[in-house]
């Protein structure tokens, strides 16, 4: 055994760099090491075993063929092993025998440059290999992650590639063929070389442009967000200023009513005490109905639900919104008119045999919870994001506003329709 102890250290490391390379290259679906010690344990024992046996024959061929069957093996059986997509998973493999082709090519190539070629190709693999994966660490790892939906161009290339290599590799004894072959093998090499290079490129400017369309995504629902906010924003104070004269106003009248209503009881004159305070039961001014402590939100509150006790809709409002919050109160108020708004003019679109009907929930543990439900029609959908669909050009602007507040305070931001019921979950 120890005449062919070159040969197996060399398809040791070989099967240990591919298996760590595919590691490197793949996104593990478990947490648990041990179940990939074990299935790498499996695949070197068998591999190992049917290598041994045609070392001891002196048939190089058939171990490259052996190798091809694992190589095969890993591609199928490791998959259910990892996360990647069914393209990315396909472009890695291919690429991990590409690799392993050059690599092969290259340890054969270069190891009469030591003193012992038998060790000097297995070194030669060893060193390789580990610049591959140090590479892909460093370099490539991060873009290979982000970027999932061109796969399928990227393997045009990369497999015509491993067609090239293998032309080369069949066709009779595996070092006849390394030898007759090395100038095409060598130029191959190189051409894959500059294929994956020009990828790791497209790949670097897709990620620039992906972050680039998703900051310009931000910068415009930033936009709609402003412009709602400027729009709406001389209503809101308007309806803050009106309810705040109201209030004071009634207080005023107030303190001047108990002024009176003192001096009839100090004077013993209760009959028209009595008359006094019967009269204010029925002529006393309305104060603006107190929803919430947070006056902003408050605001937006009383004059959604007014237009909604106007149309008829009924309208189940428990707030627990503190005066002092940890998000801007004006933000919040804009949030909240938006979705009273869409509750009311859903509701507004179904008949009133239908009972149309608004609930608005919020919960106040540390951070609001606000949950709203509201009547809808069978056309309320969400679209692909799960965000409510606009039902005409230009429509959709206090959803996309609603959603730029939950990104800019990381909110979570929840649209679900069920039984011709409308419901969002806004947790800030």
């Amino acid at each position: 055994m120890s005449e062919h102890f070159p040969d197996l250290l060399r398809a040791l490391v070989t099967d240990l760099m591919l298996i760590l390379l595919l590691c490197t290259m793949a996104m593990p679906k478990y947490r648990a090491k041990i179940i990939y010690v074990a299935a790498t344990a499996v695949i070197l024992v068998a591999n190992l075993g049917a290598n041994y046996y045609f070392y001891r024959a002196g048939d190089y061929t058939a171990v490259f063929y052996v190798d091809l069957a694992m190589l095969l093996v890993i591609g199928i059986a490791l998959k259910p092993l990892f996360a990647d997509g069914i393209m990315q998973w396909c472009f890695s493999y291919i690429t991990m025998i590409n690799i392993y082709a050059a690599i092969v090519f290259l340890s054969y190539y270069f190891r009469a440059a030591f003193p012992d070629p038998a060790y000097g190709n297995t070194f030669l693999r060893l060193i390789l290999f580990a610049a591959v994966i140090l590479a892909f660490r460093r370099w490539v790892s991060k873009l290979y992650r982000q970027v999932l939906d061109y796969w399928h161009i990227y393997i045009l290339p990369a497999s015509a590639l491993l067609l090239c290599f293998l032309g080369h590799f069949f066709g009779g004894d595996i070092q006849q063929m390394l030898t007759a072959n090395d100038s095409p093998l060598l130029y191959l090499t190189l051409l894959g070389l500059s294929i994956y290079v020009a990828i790791v490129h497209s790949l670097q400017t897709l990620t620039r442009q992906y972050r680039l369309r998703e900051q310009n995504l931000a910068v415009e629902a930033q936009r709609e967000y402003l412009q709602l906010a400027t729009t709406g924003m001389a209503a809101r104070l308007q309806l803050m200023e009106a309810a705040s004269t109201q209030n004071s106003r009634a207080a005023h009248d107030r303190r001047h009513f108990n002024r009176v209503l003192s001096g009839l009881l100090e004077r013993g004159q209760t009959a028209e005490a009595e008359a006094l305070l019967q009269r204010d039961d029925r002529a006393g001014p309305e104060l603006a109905q107190v929803f919430c402590e947070n006056p902003v939100v408050n605001a937006a509150v009383a004059h959604y639900a007014g237009l909604a006790e106007q149309a008829g809709i009924r309208t189940r409002i428990e707030l627990d919104i503190p005066a002092e919050l940890k998000v801007d109160a004006l933000e919040l108020s804009m949030v909240v008119a938006n979705l009273l708004e869409n509750a009311v003019h859903a509701c507004t679109r179904l008949s009133r045999e239908s009972q149309p009907a608004i609930r608005f929930i919020c919960r106040n543990a540390g951070r609001l919870l606000l949950e709203m439900e509201n009547s809808c029609g069978a056309d309320a959908k969400l679209d692909a994001v799960g965000q409510p669909a606009a039902r005409a050009q230009g429509r959709g602007i206090g959803s996309r506003s609603v959603a730029a507040f939950a990104r800019k305070y990381d909110a979570e931001l929840l649209y679900r329709i069920e039984a011709g019921s409308f419901r969002v979950r806004l947790l800030v």
